[in-house]
């Protein structure tokens, strides 16, 4: 392995090898980072215990031997396994906080940030914003970011995997949040019986099994738990729809990330008030829907459940 990086001496040697041999190797990026000189930054700083943000000036400090053999070998693991970098190093950020993960969640890349940044606003006014439901949490990250956010806000954490809820608690201690953010196994609202939110929150499974079976191999390390959905891809969001209203406080949202079965869920629903969120940052396939409109349509959602 020593003569594959003889010659490398600084930190921004092993970034720039570390790119060349992840694009030669085809890999995907798509898991916090969308290129491959970002993703070897990310896991070289990893390997070398030095912040992400470190000053450009570092970047010609030279290695020690066991430094650079640490750094070969975790760029190596990224090319061998198709991991996500997140998996390997264990952290992932969104909405300008740093969270742990493992193969029990999703890595963090939802579009929502924004949205929480935000404070839900102007959908909600934020200081209104008393309750939140972040449902099929995963690691936590949109509740426990809406939570810090809004200073003032009551979040549950809901997911039915014990792996993820695992993970999630783990953040919110990271975060300090134990007085204000619980955590909840639950199937969607089963275990939620009598609560009211007033804005729920939700990324859940939405990729239809052809889909799935076509995605790069990096997709096939996360949980298919957290990814599919049955053939349509649907599947959970139509239960999301039909059971929502009962857990909304009146004039509560319901946001929910849908990703590339947008067009399918617009299909079936044609005459829909969805509001379909643009990102600054990038990112679509969420939409907002309210409670009354929700009820309205309650028929439709019932019937295309049933026919699912």
């Amino acid at each position: 392995m020593t003569a594959a990086y003889d010659g490398l001496i600084t930190v921004q040697d092993f970034i720039r090898w570390g790119a060349s041999r992840f694009n030669a190797a085809g890999l995907f990026f798509g898991h916090g980072t969308d290129n491959a000189i970002d993703e070897a930054t990310n896991l070289v700083l990893f390997a070398l215990h030095l912040p992400p943000d470190l000053p450009a000036m570092y970047r010609d400090c030279r290695l020690t031997e066991a430094e650079r053999a640490s750094v070969a070998e975790l760029l190596e693991r990224r090319i061998v396994e198709r991991k996500p970098a997140a998996y390997l190093t264990h952290r992932a950020w969104f909405a300008g906080l740093e969270f742990h993960v493992n193969e029990d969640v999703l890595v963090p890349r939802s579009p929502m940030a924004e949205l929480v940044e935000a404070g839900f606003d102007p959908w909600v006014e934020p200081e209104r914003v008393r309750r939140v439901l972040d449902l099929c949490t995963g690691s936590g990250c949109i509740g426990i970011a809406a939570a810090v956010h809004l200073p003032d806000t009551q979040v549950d954490l809901a997911d039915i995997s014990d792996g993820a809820l695992a993970v999630a608690s783990l953040n919110v201690a990271l975060h300090g949040l134990g007085e204000r953010v619980r955590v909840i196994q639950s199937d969607l609202f089963a275990e939620l019986h009598g609560q009211r939110y007033d804005v729920i929150v939700s990324n859940p499974p939405y990729v239809s099994a052809a889909e799935l079976a076509a995605l790069p191999p990096e997709y096939h390390r996360e949980p298919s738990l957290g990814l599919l959905a049955g053939e349509t891809g649907l599947e959970i969001v139509l239960r999301i729809l039909c059971e929502a209203p009962r857990y909304l406080q009146e004039g509560g949202i319901l946001i929910v990330e849908v990703g590339s079965a947008a067009l399918e869920l617009e299909q079936r629903f044609p005459d829909l008030p969805f509001l379909w969120l643009e990102f600054e940052r990038g990112g679509e396939g969420v939409f907002l829907i309210n409670r009354e409109q929700l009820l309205e349509f309650q028929p439709l959602f019932l019937d295309a459940l049933e026919q699912s």
